[in-house]
Parts: structure tokens; sequence; C-alpha cells
């Protein structure tokens, strides 16, 4: 009888055993092939795995939020965290949420979109439309810009631009861009052509505008500067229930310069705005088309211009300015030298 029992003891411990590493096995396999952690091997598999600080080239220099460099900062932090705990599992998380971001453009991700149209406006200036998907616009706010992304010579470069569209526009989106002779990133959108793909990323910055939020806003713009005064004067004009009165200042060479004539003259034709046009360059008035005639100034922006413009308003104006560094800094002193309330003015 003991040995009887001895032995059935012995099958229940073997059969236990079994049980008990066939359990193991199941739960070691799943963890392999599912859920473990991805172990670097050495200090050189981390160190190729280790984030490429960004070069000065990759930067646009628009203060956005966030910069390639703030970006590169949260990547290395995520890769000092992942190489302390040795998971590389870690490193990937960030970049799956990303792809499951299903907006058309993000700040911290790059999107493609192809060129529909070319427009030339200028003699060195363009206006590019890119195709979006059927009935999407980008989503941003008035005067919001994104970021180009290109490769010149090897090295990376990006630029900021302001959409000049209508913020709500479907299917498309048009950018207007200066190219210079000399500018790195000029030469990469030299060779843009149509059906060509360009990678973006933002929005960035903006004017936070409500409707109806001012009385009257009075609107400097210098060159491309127009860029961002054209959505927001469009987004007034749509909205019938906005009574903001607007003017707008543009300050270009000559009339060949000025840029989107049409669009500025059909903003022109509705009650609550007015266009004026500053030309440095343009000696003779009476060169000039009859309908620009009235409407423009010869020589370049000063004090005593800015002071007519801001006592022509019909309300005590809100000042947008958008221009070249030493645009702005030029139409601040104006501002100041007439004791202008430096909280009515907005800077892009």
């Amino acid at each position: 009888m003991p040995s009887q029992i001895r032995t059935v003891r012995e099958h229940l411990s073997y059969f236990e055993t079994r049980f008990l590493f066939f359990r193991f096995y199941v739960i070691i396999r799943h963890w392999n092939t599912s859920v473990s952690p991805v172990m670097a091997d050495s200090e050189d598999e981390w160190l190729s795995l280790r984030p490429q600080e960004p070069l000065p080239t990759q930067c646009c220099g628009s203060g956005c939020k966030p910069c390639v460099f703030d970006i590169y900062e949260q990547e290395l932090e995520q890769w000092k965290q992942a190489k302390v705990k040795g998971n590389q599992n870690l490193l990937s998380q960030n970049n799956e949420l990303k792809q499951n971001d299903l907006r058309l453009i993000g700040t911290e991700k790059w999107s493609a979109f192809k060129i529909e149209h070319v427009e030339q406006q200028t003699a060195d200036t363009y206006l590019y439309r890119f195709q979006l998907p059927s009935g999407c616009c980008l989503g941003l706010t008035v005067g919001q810009h994104i970021v180009a992304r290109g490769i010149v010579s090897g090295l990376e470069v990006q630029r900021a631009y302001t959409p000049v569209n209508p913020v709500d526009a479907e299917g498309y989106f048009d950018v207007l861009i200066k190219v210079y002779e000399d500018g790195l990133m000029s030469q990469y959108v030299k060779t843009w052509k149509e059906c060509d793909s360009v990678c973006w990323r933002g929005p960035f910055g903006g004017f936070p505008y409500k409707s109806n939020q001012y009385e009257q806003l009075l609107l400097f713009a210098s060159g491309t500067g127009i860029a961002p005064m054209v959505p927001l004067l469009k987004y007034i004009v749509a909205n019938e229930e906005d009574e903001t009165f607007v003017t707008l200042v543009g300050c270009f060479r000559t009339f060949q310069d000025i840029y989107m004539k049409p669009q500025l003259q059909e903003l022109a034709a509705f009650w609550n705005v007015k266009v004026w046009f500053v030309l440095s360059q343009e000696h003779d008035l009476e060169t000039l088309p009859w309908s620009y005639r009235e409407k423009s100034y010869s020589g370049r922006v000063n004090a005593d211009m800015v002071k007519d413009f801001v006592n022509t308003c019909r309300r005590k104006p809100f000042v947008v300015v958008c221009g070249s560094i030493t645009f702005n800094k030029d139409i601040l002193n104006y501002l100041n030298h007439i004791d202008f309330s430096e909280d009515l003015h907005f800077m892009f």
C-alpha cells in the first residue's frame, strides 16, 4: 500500500511538472513575441539611435512652437530614458502617436502635399497652390504660418510661409513665395513645378482675431508681408455680422511689384475696407492705371504718412504690422513718435 501511494505521488509530481513547464513556455513565448522590450546589445547601437541635433539651416527663424530644436530636446530626453531602461520600444511610442494622428498637418510631423498650380506674380515672386483631399482644409486660424522643408547641397533647410487663402478653403491652400537669387531655401523653391510634393508642418503663430473685436484695424504690410493680411481681410468680409472697418497699407517698390492685384481690388470693393499703396520707386503716379492713382503714394513710408493713415481711420485703430525687421521697427518708431499706445498694435 505505501508503495502504491508513493507511485501515485510520483505520477502527480510528473504531470504537475509537465503542466507547469508548459504554462511557463507559453508565457515566455507570448512575452517574446508581443510585449517584450527590444534590448540594445551595445553602446554603439544606442549611439546609432541617438537623435541628431538640427543644423542652424533647419530652423526657419520664425519662433515656431515647437521649434525643430524643441522637438530635438524632446526626442533626446526620450532616448535617454529608453537607454537607462534598456528598452528600445520606448523610442517608437512617439512615432506611433504621430502615425495615428489623422490631422492633415501637425506641428511635430511632416506632411507632403502636391503642387497643383504655379502662378507668377512678379519677376521674382510666385503663388503656389497645393492640393488637399477633397472637402478637407488645413484648419489654420487667421495669420498662422506653416513651415516647408527642403534639401539643398546636402543640407536640410526650413522656412516659414503664411497661406493666403481663406482659412476655410477646402481642397487646397495657397502660398506666396519670393525667390531670392542667393537664398538657400530659394534654390530649393526654384526647382518646384506642378505635381511635385513638398513637406510641411505646422501651424504656428497667428493673430488672435475675433469678429467685431476692434472697431477699426489699420494694417501695414511690406512685400510678402501682405500674406497674413489677405486671409484676415477675407475672414472679415466673409462674415456679414462683422462690422470692423479695415484700412490696408501695402508697401511695394513699384506698381508691377504689387502682389495679388485682383484679390486686393476685390477686397477694396467692400464697404468697410480701404486699400492704399505706398510705392517707394514709383516716381510718376500718373502713369498708373486710373483705379490706382488716387490710392497710391510715392516714396518710402514715413512718419507723416503713418500719422495721416491713423488720422483718416473712422475709429481709433488697432495696428497690425508685417514686413522685414527693418520695416516693422520703422513703423513702430513712427507710431511711438505720435504717442500711439503700445497696447494697440500687433507685430507678425
